[in-house]
C-alpha cells in the first residue's frame, strides 16, 4: 500500500472531525467504519489529529471564537467549523507550521466549502497565527 501524503492523512482527518458534529462514537469506531464503508485506511496522522480535536475541542472553540468576527462558533457551516478546528489543533497541539496548516485549510475549504469560506478560514487562522507571532502562548491561553 502506498504511503499517505500529508495532504491526504489532512483530508482524512478533516472527514473524521466532521464525522465527529453528526456521531459522538470514539475515533476509532469512525476509523472502522471508513475502513467498512469507504474501503479507506485511514493514517495514523489523521487519527491522531482528530484524537486532538476531541480532546481539546472546547479550547479550540475558544481559538475560534476569539478570531471569528463574522459568525458565532455555534453559528459557523460545519465544514468551516472542522476545518477550523483541524488546523487549530494542527498548531496549537501538533506543532505543525503555521504556514502549511493555513494553506492546507484553506485549500479543504475551497474544496469543501462555500463562496465565502477560503478568505473566512484564512481570515480567522491569519488573526490567530498573528497573536501567536505577537507572543502569546498557546491555543489553551487564548480560551476565554
Amino acid at each position: 500500500m502506498a504511503q499517505t501524503s500529508r495532504r491526504e492523512a489532512r483530508e482524512q482527518a478533516f472527514a473524521l472531525v466532521f464525522e465527529m458534529i453528526f456521531n459522538d462514537a470514539p475515533v476509532e469506531e469512525l476509523v472502522e467504519g471508513a475502513a467498512q464503508c469507504r474501503d479507506i485506511s485511514v493514517s495514523g496522522y489523521a487519527r491522531k489529529a482528530a484524537e486532538a480535536v476531541r480532546e481539546h475541542r472546547d479550547e479550540l472553540d475558544g481559538v475560534i471564537r476569539r478570531f471569528s468576527t463574522k459568525w458565532k462558533v455555534d453559528r459557523l457551516p460545519k465544514v468551516t467549523l472542522s476545518i477550523l478546528r483541524l488546523a487549530v489543533c494542527e498548531i496549537a497541539f501538533l506543532g505543525t507550521p503555521v504556514g502549511a496548516v493555513i494553506d492546507e485549510a484553506v485549500e479543504l475549504s475551497k474544496k469543501f466549502g462555500g463562496d465565502d469560506d477560503p478568505a473566512y478560514v484564512n481570515g480567522v487562522l491569519g488573526g490567530y497565527a498573528r497573536s501567536l507571532a505577537a507572543g502569546q502562548k498557546d491555543g489553551e491561553a487564548e480560551v476565554g
